[in-house]
């Protein structure tokens, strides 16, 4: 089991709040993602969970029991840094097996699990190895299967894919989803990269100052954001957002609509606009325009499109496609 649940989680440094009574359930078995902002608070509030910092006030319950003020490793929890924090001079197999030394296991019993973490891994070969000899994707699976070994009852994952390069990103989120889908362990991960939450998570945790802005699929956010702060936040490019008659006449402060909801025309439309730029990227072109009275814009078109910057054109948003948001930045209607 591995259910973890906030329960008005709070943390204060030097009398400035910074988690501000955050309530969440995360389900056994359950591949949460935290997501948001730089100094939104997502990685003090793994922390807080990981017992690496003391909560201020709430209570941290790992399975219905309160250990709030248990120390982390009574907690029953791995935790990935975005360092890989690996001994220098160990092998891979040393590396793996420290913490399962540390505790006085058999040795048999440390061989079993080392080479069953390696077999998930696919670092059975680069055993005798030392971190040095290994690329950044190996070294942080390394620090993967020492979490591993410890068989913990959820893993916590602090940014473990900073220091990776673009195409090692993408390689390790698929390992690291498919390490979910084998393990089936509760899995809480951390990231700026929407794009990391939208592909990796069962559930997402949009975090902003402190606070929760909002919790669910990652399709729900996408599609039906309970805020402003969310509709900006989730989605690449992010949504557009418009103020003033186009929203009035929509009964709304503000609408957003996404860039690939837009329909482009080079004779009629509601918004004249002029191209800034096209940005060409085979499957997909990003046109950047300047809306006549609202401002910038992105259009998503699909495959080559052959909009130019200076041309003229025109947008319709798709009208069912439309987030209306009021006075507050809170959706109006579903």
């Amino acid at each position: 089991m591995g259910s973890i649940e906030l329960v008005k989680v709070r943390k204060d440094f030097a009398g400035f709040s910074v988690i501000n009574g955050v309530d969440l359930k995360v389900e056994d078995g359950e591949f949460t993602v935290f997501v948001g902002p730089s100094g939104c608070g997502k990685s003090t509030l793994l922390r807080l969970i990981a017992g690496l910092e003391d909560i201020s006030s709430g209570q941290v319950l790992i399975d219905g029991k309160d250990v709030s003020r248990v120390g982390p490793s009574q907690r029953g929890l791995s935790m990935v840094f975005q360092s890989y924090a690996l001994y220098p001079h160990m092998s891979v197999r040393n590396n793996i097996a420290f913490a399962l030394k540390m505790d006085k296991q058999p040795k048999d019993v440390i061989e079993q699990k080392v080479k069953k973490a390696a077999g998930i891994l696919n670092l059975t070969d680069y055993l005798e190895r030392k971190p040095r000899q290994l690329s950044g994707g190996q070294r942080q699976r390394v620090a993967i299967g020492r979490a591993i070994v410890r068989e913990p009852k959820a893993f916590l994952f602090d940014e473990p894919l900073s220091n990776l390069d673009a195409a090692l990103r993408v390689q390790m989120r698929l390992e690291i989803g498919d390490l979910h889908q084998s393990l089936k362990t509760t899995m809480i991960y951390v990231t700026h990269d929407q794009v990391e939450a939208m592909t990796m998570a069962d559930k997402i945790v949009v975090l902003n100052k402190g606070e929760v802005a909002q919790i669910g699929s990652p399709l729900v956010l996408y599609n039906h954001p309970q805020n402003l702060f969310v509709a900006r936040f989730i989605g690449s490019p992010t949504m557009n957002i418009a103020t003033g008659p186009s929203a009035a006449k929509r009964s709304a402060t503000t609408i957003g609509i996404r860039p690939e909801h837009v329909d482009v025309s080079a004779t009629a439309g509601e918004w004249p606009a002029k191209v800034r730029l096209a940005e060409h990227l085979g499957s997909d072109t990003y046109v950047h325009v300047e809306v006549d009275n609202i401002g910038p814009m992105t259009i998503r078109l699909g495959g080559e499109a052959p909009n130019q910057p200076g041309q003229r054109i025109f947008l319709t948003p798709q009208e069912p496609r439309i987030h209306r948001f009021d006075q507050q930045g809170l959706r109006i209607g579903q």
